[in-house]
């Protein structure tokens, strides 16, 4: 069978350890989209690094073989939807970190409405709920191109796919119909009114009636202890 094969880093690490700039940078990065640690942050870095060297390697080569590469490039990126038709190549030395990280299939999930955060998206990929072009996807880091984005699902089986799961993302009030809501002006109630007489007639009743349960209630007590008293008599003389 031979030696198992060696599983390589798919990312490079920084040049030095502590950078203050890129720590908070990182931090940032991993609380907007929602990242579980900074080796996702590293391995974006290195795919958006390569594009970038590729383009700066094609731009001083004229052989056919370039303009092969070149054509191949162009239709990955675009296909990616990291640049458009007609833009030059040159665009992709400004594309940023976040323009890779908002093609993750985490981030997709939630700019589709399929969840309702990061975290969210995050464990529906991971639990194995998404299909992208009927394949199972159990990563969030997965790029996804402009034809995958049209095919993205939960899978049939699972029981997120049904529409009314609590789980599902609840559509928000648009802002218009929300604001509107909060300008209009509750009716409001006038308070009863009562004339000082009306009031302390009120009181006495409510005395009256809070005395009346109290008579009732001690009452009642003392029934029951009578009734106690006389069924242990009765057992007394039974004896």
């Amino acid at each position: 069978m031979g030696d198992p094969r060696k599983i390589r880093r798919k990312y490079e690490k920084p040049s030095h350890p502590w950078q203050k700039e890129r720590i908070e940078e990182e931090k940032a990065l991993s609380e907007e989209y929602g990242l579980h640690n900074k080796k996702e942050i590293w391995r974006m870095e290195t795919i958006l690094r390569k594009f970038k060297d590729q383009v700066k390697s094609l731009a001083s080569r004229t052989d056919e073989q370039s303009k092969l590469e070149e054509k191949q490039l162009v239709s990955r990126l675009i296909s990616l939807g990291l640049m458009k038709h007609g833009d030059p190549l040159d665009v992709v030395l400004g594309l940023t970190q976040k323009d890779i990280f908002d093609r993750r299939l985490q981030t997709i999930l939630v700019k589709k409405g399929m969840a309702r955060s990061m975290k969210q998206a995050r464990q529906f990929i991971t639990h194995g709920h998404i299909i992208v072009d009927k394949k199972k996807i159990t990563f969030p880091s997965h790029i996804v191109s402009l034809k995958e984005q049209a095919l993205i699902e939960f899978i049939p089986t699972s029981s997120l796919s049904r529409e009314d799961h609590p789980e599902r993302m609840i559509k928000e009030v648009s802002k218009e119909k929300h604001e509107k809501k909060k300008g209009e002006k509750k009716e409001e109630v006038a308070p009863l009114v009562f004339s000082e007489e009306e009031i302390k007639a009120l009181e006495e009743k409510g005395a009256i009636e809070k005395k009346a349960r109290a008579d009732a209630e001690a009452a009642a007590k003392e029934h029951e202890s009578a009734k106690k008293e006389a069924h242990h008599d009765k057992k007394k003389e039974h004896k």
